[in-house]
């Protein structure tokens, strides 16, 4: 079954909209964990425009305290740029991994300056920065994804730096609609990925239309889905929209 890992950056900015806690992102995670979901995503950033560390902190132990519906243990999954600078309370991504202890660090190649993330990694030129850092998260006993666009050489390349998985960055799928070439090469990449012994993640932009026919990606284990799914919730419900993924994945999952 594919797993669904609920991102709740998008609950964070609205919090941070006005002064105190509310929406509460702890809160919000839990209807999720109880509706359903596999994990708990974050991308927390060094301007803290949505996730804060304390947000780490407090997500971490209500996912250790956590199991699924079917009794597996929950997935808390922290995502962001191992290369960011520390900023105030952000300590840097590694040192929150090693506070925090996530089953599963995202590494992700955005900067400050970004939107979102918007590319996967170049490894052809980030391998030698990642490699240390890949190796410290994995002595911690976190299991490594890198994020990273369908192209198989450069999953080649993440395979030969020892991760576990790689998450694909499904923006350009999303954006094309019904191109049947683009959603081809995911698949081909996923089954490459699967092949050379990498799990497969997926996420961004990826909603309750587009998400069944990536679904059938050969060797998909998880994917990560936060904005859609929140805009969701506000026409039909979080609970609702929850099993509305789960539904698609599990009626579609390989």
């Amino acid at each position: 079954m594919i797993a669904l890992s609920v991102n709740v950056n998008k609950v964070a900015l609205i919090r941070n909209s006005r002064e105190g806690n509310y929406p509460s992102v702890v809160d919000y995670a839990a209807t999720c964990i109880s509706a359903g979901a596999d994990g708990i995503t974050v991308h927390p950033r060094p301007d803290q425009r949505h996730i804060r560390p304390s947000d780490v902190f407090e997500l971490a132990e209500l996912c250790r305290s956590q199991s699924t519906t079917q009794g597996s243990p929950l997935e808390f999954n922290i995502e962001g740029n191992p290369f960011a600078e520390p900023l105030k309370e952000y300590p840097g991504l590694l040192k929150l991994v090693e506070q925090t202890r996530p089953q599963q660090c995202t590494l992700v190649p955005d900067s400050s300056e970004q939107l979102t993330s918007d590319h996967g990694f170049d490894l052809r030129t980030a391998a030698d920065k990642l490699k240390p850092l890949i190796a410290a998260l994995q002595a911690l006993n976190v299991r490594v994804s890198l994020f990273m666009d369908p192209d198989k050489r450069q999953l080649d390349l993440a395979r030969e730096l020892g991760v576990e998985r790689i998450e694909l960055y499904t923006g350009p799928y999303a954006a094309a609609a019904d191109d049947v070439a683009l959603l081809h090469n995911y698949f081909d990449a996923a089954r490459h990925a699967s092949n050379i012994g990498l799990g497969v993640n997926a996420g961004h932009d990826l909603n309750l239309h587009n998400l069944g026919q990536f679904s059938d990606a050969p060797g998909l284990l998880e994917v990560s889905i936060g904005h859609a799914l929140i805009v969701d919730a506000i026409e039909i419900g979080l609970t609702p929209a929850v099993k509305a993924y789960k539904a698609l994945l599990t009626a579609h999952g390989n």
